[in-house]
């Protein structure tokens, strides 16, 4: 997996914590700096962390998986891409009554973001990809996204929420497909 390949699932990845934070943004939520900090951070920390723990249960399986890891990569990176074009279609109502980048809140949302995250970090075990880099980029684009979508909520409202998380989905399924032809052609 390369550079290209890595930074086209971070951008994918990123949709989630982009469309909260835009949400966020949106709502008057994060106002201020530190408010912006925390919620870029927060995202970018545990989209590093959760390729690495999937990564990590995905190691101890890779020996037994060498004949269908290729359909199990794919099988994960477009059920990830699915599951995020489905919320974009149909999202679940963004009702935020507190300071999302507080306490436990903050928390629950870094760690419902990153769950694809997870799935990924799975798949990249079984394609032996050096996760700590991966996972490097993984968080920087997400932090930077999220900052960056803070900023454009602040300015554009919600307007793009729901866009962002099919256009994301739509990436990871196009992955996952490439992943799937590779190892079939060669």
């Amino acid at each position: 997996m390369d550079i290209i390949d890595i930074t086209l699932i971070a951008v994918g990845l990123a949709m989630d914590a982009c469309a909260v934070s835009m949400v966020a943004a949106a709502l008057g939520y994060a106002k201020g700096p530190r408010a912006k900090f925390r919620l870029s951070f927060h995202f970018g920390l545990f989209q590093f962390l959760m390729p690495i723990i999937g990564w990590s249960l995905g190691s101890s399986v890779v020996i037994y998986t060498t004949y269908v890891n290729h359909w199990i990569a794919f099988a994960l990176v477009v059920f990830v891409g699915v599951r995020m074009i489905r919320s974009g279609i149909h999202p679940e109502a963004h009702e935020l009554r507190r300071d999302p980048s507080k306490g436990m809140t903050m928390v629950m949302l870094s760690i419902a973001t990153s769950m694809d995250a997870l799935a990924i970090g799975l798949s990249m075990a079984m394609m032996q990809v050096n996760i700590w880099y991966a996972s490097a980029i993984i968080g920087l684009i997400t932090a930077t996204l999220s900052l960056i979508s803070i900023r454009l909520g602040t300015r554009l409202g919600i307007l793009f929420g729901q866009r962002i998380e099919i256009i994301g989905g739509g990436i990871l399924v196009a992955i996952g497909f490439r992943i799937l032809l590779s190892q079939m052609l060669g």
